[in-house]
């Protein structure tokens, strides 16, 4: 299982955070722009530590990685007191910027060795990928959706994929029920999601592999969050549920390769090409797009984010 997990926890740090701060757009501080280019040397120490034994040099190296995570999470702050009052897809963004810092403060304690806050190496080590994948990428494709298909769907995908995993994180400190109970309201956005890709985005996508990589996406959310349930309900009952090697197998290399990946290369080709010029990024500052009436209607073109205890051993595993 470490090797599997390896392997998804170096996709989310060299591929899926980068390529996702690059729809991240509106106005950006230069430290943002500077933060997102250097992002892969800053990833590379992190990596290179997933592949060493537990150790002070591993655990100085993720450490690296982790000061980046910190630093994107400062920006969000700083997005908030620009907006103050956020729509729900800028709450959706700042999201995306912060939790990569939880995945970063994981790492680097279970590099040294050291149970953080009682939990177990292991869960701490499937902390790292939950916090790229459910954290970032949720938080940020479900901003992205409701900025380009708006609606009350999208809006409820925006704010209760955030709070899903804020509560998801709080349950770790709690008990099973309330894990139980994040799991929950995060998987009704994320299906929320897939719904709206599905009905909406993918059938008035361009082209055919930008409509697959976005019904594969959808397709595969639904299965993946079905297992998170799955997961979170049997340890807050005690009934048969799968093991950790199983989730990590299933649930969370779908969720990498499945939703993750394909939601990202679909909005990539999604994007609208440099037309115009944006002050910061050279690229055009696209105006949302209303919800089509059916179907069949004209293809919307998608837009990017404007703004958008030490305890005894603890083993959930994040939903």
């Amino acid at each position: 299982m470490s090797v599997l997990v390896g392997l998804i926890v170096m996709l989310g740090m060299l591929v899926v955070v980068p390529a996702g701060l690059r729809l991240v757009d509106g106005p950006q501080p230069a430290t943002l722009r500077l933060l997102r280019r250097a992002w892969p040397l800053l990833a590379a120490p992190g990596a290179v530590s997933l592949w060493l034994p537990r150790s002070p040099l591993a655990a100085a190296l993720a450490g690296v990685y982790a000061l980046a995570t910190l630093a994107l999470a400062l920006h969000a702050p700083a997005r908030l007191a620009l907006t103050r009052k956020p729509a729900p897809a800028e709450i959706a963004v700042l999201t995306a910027l912060a939790t990569p810092s939880v995945a970063g403060l994981a790492l680097v304690a279970e590099r040294a060795g050291y149970e953080l806050f009682g939990f177990e190496l292991d869960i701490l080590a499937l902390t790292v990928p939950h916090f790229h994948f459910a954290g970032f990428t949720a938080a940020l494709v479900a901003g992205l959706v409701c900025r380009t298909a708006e609606g009350r769907a999208t809006r409820f995908a925006a704010v209760s994929v955030p709070l899903g995993t804020l509560l998801v994180l709080l349950g770790y400190f709690v008990d099973d029920w309330a894990e139980l109970a994040g799991a929950l309201v995060l998987t009704a956005g994320m299906w929320a999601v897939a719904l709206t890709t599905w009905r909406e985005l993918r059938a008035t996508a361009p082209d055919p592999v930008t409509r697959a990589l976005l019904g594969v996406s959808a397709a595969v959310l639904v299965a993946t969050m079905l297992l998170a349930l799955s997961w979170a309900l049997g340890e807050a009952t005690g009934l048969p549920h799968p093991s950790l090697t199983w989730m990590a197998a299933t649930h969370g290399l779908g969720n990498a390769l499945g939703f993750a990946l394909c939601s990202l290369l679909a909005w990539r080709r999604l994007r609208p090409a440099p037309a115009g010029s944006h002050p910061a990024e050279g690229r055009p500052t696209p105006t949302p797009v209303p919800r089509p009436a059916t179907a069949t209607a004209t293809a919307p073109t998608p837009t990017t984010l404007a703004t958008s205890p030490a305890t005894a051993h603890r083993t959930e595993l994040p939903a």
